[in-house]
């Protein structure tokens, strides 16, 4: 079945969207989906089932699942009982600013999610009030509007993975880097990061720069993000693309240029087919 490409709001002119303490019927449910941005979910009550990438995941009270972006997912709400939760989705980009390297990404509870295929941590019952309180604070952020409530978000956004991290890697600051990405990977990803938009961003030129055999480089890869190099670079060069055409009145083959595109031919094509439109359909429903 082939999944459906979910378009993200952007009406918060920040890149977040917080569907609060909601509770669906089986007829409400999206079928199989995906988005670019990442989705934290958090279940109030009711029971339920969700599917991520090809594995069932019972839903109950007090249960966290962690979905990265560009992963298949479906839920399926219990007919009598059907869940309750909160589903609160984000751009990786919200979060770059504060990387600080301590420990690596601040993403790192979603990206272990990703590596190891594991997508609802145990979730301590003593930690449950403590979560549920940060999407609490982001809806109230979100629905009030005061003076500066866009950085609050990106802190309470923060914070919060910060406490998934702890919860959900237990041990890392003791044990290092022995369980996580090896160095040269996080340095690569966070090269990509910042020159999305170059050119050289091939198997070949990433790995020499890594100094790693590209069949080893590829393999690594494609454990920790889930796609290989040429899938991660386009879908991050969209990202990048979708930001531009929101925030900037650059032209579209200014955009294209920009994101390292081929031609606008190319950018059209890849842009429609991961968004489920065209860049200047994509620039206008955002414009209104």
């Amino acid at each position: 079945m082939k999944a459906l490409h979910k378009r993200m709001s952007e009406e918060n002119k920040i890149p977040v969207h917080l569907v609060y303490k909601d509770t669906k019927t089986p007829l409400m449910e999206l079928p199989h989906h995906l988005h670019d941005w990442h989705e934290i979910i958090y279940v109030y009550g009711g029971r339920g089932t969700l599917l991520v990438n090809h594995a069932f995941y019972e839903m109950n009270e007090g249960d966290l699942f962690l979905i990265p972006g560009n992963t298949v997912h479906r839920a399926f709400p219990d007919e009598h009982n059907p869940v309750t939760s909160s589903a609160l989705f984000f751009s990786p980009t919200l979060v770059q600013p504060l990387e600080l390297g301590e420990q690596g990404s601040i993403l790192r509870c979603i990206e272990n999610a990703r590596r190891k295929k594991q997508f609802k941590p145990e979730m301590p019952e003593s930690e449950r009030t403590s979560v549920a309180s940060f999407f609490a604070s982001i809806h109230d952020e979100l629905g009030n509007k005061l003076a500066y409530y866009q950085t609050a978000v990106q802190i309470r956004l923060c914070d919060l993975l910060l406490k998934l991290n702890r919860i959900t890697l237990p041990g890392t600051q003791s044990q290092g880097d022995s369980m996580i990405e090896p160095m040269w990977m996080r340095d690569i990803l966070a090269y990509m990061d910042a020159n999305i938009g170059a050119p050289g961003m091939t198997l070949s030129a990433l790995s020499g720069r890594a100094a790693i055999t590209p069949s080893h480089f590829s393999r690594v890869f494609k454990q920790l993000t889930g796609m290989n190099v040429t899938e991660y670079v386009l879908v991050k060069r969209v990202m990048l693309a979708k930001e531009l055409l929101i925030r900037t009145d650059d032209s579209i083959k200014a955009i294209c240029e920009k994101c390292g595109m081929e031609s606008e031919s190319y950018f059209y094509h890849k842009f429609k087919l991961i968004t489920g439109m065209t860049p200047k359909s994509y620039k206008k429903l955002h414009q209104m």
